[in-house]
């Protein structure tokens, strides 16, 4: 590099100065940077809904569904059979374990939900023993989910239980809310499925069981009646266009970096999950 470039990039303008330090601090981050205090407390973040932390990501850098995928299948169409063909198969499967395990699913407060991939990671997820992986899920838990909402309201799609009149898997008081909201795409989906890639980054030796369990979680709205196919297979993509996001937000960064540290603490202290990992499996 010239004393010309050096000048360029010295005095040129702050804005790609900028976007370069930013990308740069999260590939050092995301490596494993050694300046990053993976010892500190997570700071405090503000709800923006009871129980819900808001992400990392303002509204105007979330991804936008309604651009980013298709309107949901037409009546009559090839993939609008498939939905109807996969949730018949679900409805099958009331009244069984993996109907238990879709209801156990659908559940996204915390602390319970902390626990959704402890199995696959095999070790505990709390507040007190990984504080920045813990806030890493529940933060992005409105990153992800969020994302899902400019496709959601534009298209209204109702959902599978309002169409063929069977039960859900949740309880009665969130069928209301379930009624008022969107069926496409799904963001317990999106939620699921950038949780999963987001741990295989933690831990890159357990990468295919725990995207296994990301896609058993999000196939877990079809069971639920909750969702149609299509639904869950665009609330992926959406999980996957956030964590892209995500990737150059620094905090994210370094949370990432932090939960990394964490989970080989927990590893090294030979901690085990506190869920049921067989009864798990079986739902599977």
């Amino acid at each position: 590099m010239g004393h010309g470039d050096v000048m360029m990039i010295r005095y040129g303008s702050k804005n790609i100065l900028s976007r370069f330090l930013l990308v740069l601090a999260c590939l050092m981050i995301t490596s494993g940077c050694a300046s990053v205090d993976t010892r500190t407390i997570p700071a405090d973040v503000p709800e923006i809904a009871p129980g819900i932390l808001a992400g990392y990501l303002q509204s105007e850098a979330l991804p936008n569904s309604l651009a980013l995928i298709p309107p949901p299948p037409e009546q009559g169409s090839a993939a609008y059979a498939l939905d109807e063909e996969v949730s018949q198969k679900a409805l099958a499967l009331q009244d069984t374990p993996r109907w238990e395990l879709a209801i156990e699913d659908a559940n996204l407060r915390f602390p319970d939900a902390a626990g959704t991939f402890s199995c696959a990671l095999g070790i505990p997820i709390t507040e007190k023993d990984t504080p920045h992986l813990y806030m890493l899920l529940r933060r992005t838990l409105a990153d992800a989910g969020l994302s899902t909402y400019t496709a959601k309201n534009h298209y209204q799609r109702k959902r599978p239980f309002m169409v063929n009149g069977e039960p859900v898997c949740t309880p009665d008081e969130e069928e209301e809310d379930l009624r008022k909201d969107g069926s496409y795409p799904s963001g317990h989906t999106a939620i699921g499925w950038a949780w999963a890639l987001i741990l295989t980054e933690i831990a890159p030796d357990r990468a295919d069981a725990i995207l296994a369990r990301g896609r058993a979680f999000g196939e877990s709205r079809n069971v639920c009646n909750a969702h149609w196919h299509s639904d869950v297979a665009e609330g992926r993509f959406m999980g996957a266009a956030t964590v892209a996001r995500l990737h150059v937000d620094p905090v994210f960064c370094a949370e990432l970096a932090a939960a990394k540290a964490e989970y080989a603490a927990v590893i090294a202290k030979g901690l085990k999950p506190s869920r049921d990992c067989e009864a798990e499996a079986g739902g599977d």
